[in-house]
């Protein structure tokens, strides 16, 4: 066992030695396999980015009431009435103003994004007083807020960033108002920075809704309370309403778009690695040519062919890590952080996010490189083993 490691360690020592004097073959081989962990990494960071705003977008002691029926805030409707009773329910948080839970309306406007100058849907939120203890962490970092009964907005600060005309000050025509921005407010990163939000009260007008809202969110009294919130509701022959929690509620809002991209990022970055292996094959098919002669002396001498498999997949392996862990870093100094927008298709309003590229995304970059390698090294390494040690001597 000892001498067989031996063996192993001497020829992928050779073998790692000489990788300079294949330089120009070796580093096209990485490149290649960078190439292709820069792209799967950045794809993914797109799914992982969205799926990071959604997620931290939800509280699981906060809950959102919608019609039955009604997988999103678009679909749903309710009276005012039924607010009432939704906001006395038991379990949500009542404080000395009332009970924490805001009636809310939701409609979609249009705003030209900063990048491209082409309109897009920006979701414009009525909101009640309570809004502002209903979401976690929501504060008015530029300007103040709204003042009730006024034609006046809150911005999101991602939606601030990504779309024109929403700089404090500025005023827009939608529906029957004009508005005018008087703040901008931050969340965490939640998906409320992609919303404009004004007084449901003025909103309802606006857009001739009459007396009624879409949603109500509720703050409960902890994330246990929302079994018995949830019951006195859907129980209540008042109501014809369902209750979720905001957590699951987003988790499934961010479902659909996290699996189309993580689908399609795998399916581009699949046929790019075909050509990253086949450039790994040639780049191995020649290191073995190159030193057929190597190769032949040593089994002559006693070196069995094992040692010399398992050398040239360590060298492809080496030659592939090199690559993921430069494409890694690639994505990572090029694509983690940026800002963009994309359509929720839930709700058909855009949303704003930053691209992750997370620690498990580098690793599973990484992880793809070493397969690439290992696929463009087997079979090359294969061959240097079953070299006729004769045929190849004859070239000495």
């Amino acid at each position: 066992m000892g001498n067989w490691l031996s063996q192993v360690a001497a020829v992928t020592l050779l073998n790692l030695r000489t990788i300079k004097e294949r330089k120009g073959a070796s580093a096209s081989a990485a490149f290649g396999v960078a190439g292709v962990v820069t792209v799967f990494v950045a794809v993914l960071s797109i799914a992982a980015g969205f799926q990071k705003t959604m997620s931290s977008s939800g509280s699981p002691d906060t809950a959102i009431v919608l019609r039955s029926g009604s997988n999103s805030e678009m679909m749903s409707g309710l009276r005012h009435e039924d607010t009432r009773v939704i906001a006395d329910a038991p379990g949500v948080q009542r404080t000395a103003a009332g009970p924490t839970a805001s009636a809310e309306l939701y409609v979609i406007v249009d705003v030209p994004k900063r990048s491209t100058g082409t309109e897009a849907n920006v979701p414009l939120r009525g909101v009640q007083a309570a809004a502002f203890d209903v979401r976690n962490g929501v504060r008015v970092v530029e300007g103040r807020r709204f003042q009730p009964g006024k034609n006046e907005i809150l911005v999101g600060r991602a939606a601030a960033q990504q779309f024109t005309g929403l700089d404090v000050g500025s005023t827009q025509r939608w529906g029957e108002n004009v508005w005018t921005v008087v703040g901008k407010f931050t969340s965490g990163g939640s998906v409320a920075e992609s919303e404009l939000w004004c007084d449901a009260g003025v909103l309802q007008p606006a857009y001739r809704r009459g007396d009624t809202f879409q949603a109500v969110y509720a703050k409960l009294d902890s994330a246990a309370a929302f079994p018995k919130f949830k019951d006195a509701l859907t129980t209540d022959p008042r109501l014809n309403v369902s209750v979720v929690r905001e957590s699951d509620y987003y988790a499934e809002q961010s479902r659909a778009m996290t699996t189309l991209v993580t689908v399609l990022g795998s399916i581009i970055a699949v046929i790019m690695a075909v050509g990253a292996v086949f450039g790994a094959l040639n780049t191995m098919y020649s290191a073995v040519a190159a030193r057929t002669r190597e190769i032949a002396t040593l089994r002559a001498i006693g070196f069995r062919s094992s040692p010399v498999v398992i050398s040239v997949l360590i060298e492809s392996l080496f030659l592939a890590l090199l690559g993921g862990i430069v494409g890694a870093v690639v994505a990572y100094v090029a694509f983690n952080g940026y800002e963009t927008s994309t359509l929720n298709w839930s709700s058909f309003s855009q949303v704003a996010f930053a691209f992750a590229v997370t620690p498990r995304l580098v690793v599973e970059g990484v992880v793809y490189a070493l397969v690439m390698g290992l696929i463009g090294g087997l079979f090359p390494a294969i061959r240097a083993a079953r070299m006729p040690v004769v045929n190849a001597l004859r070239e000495l």
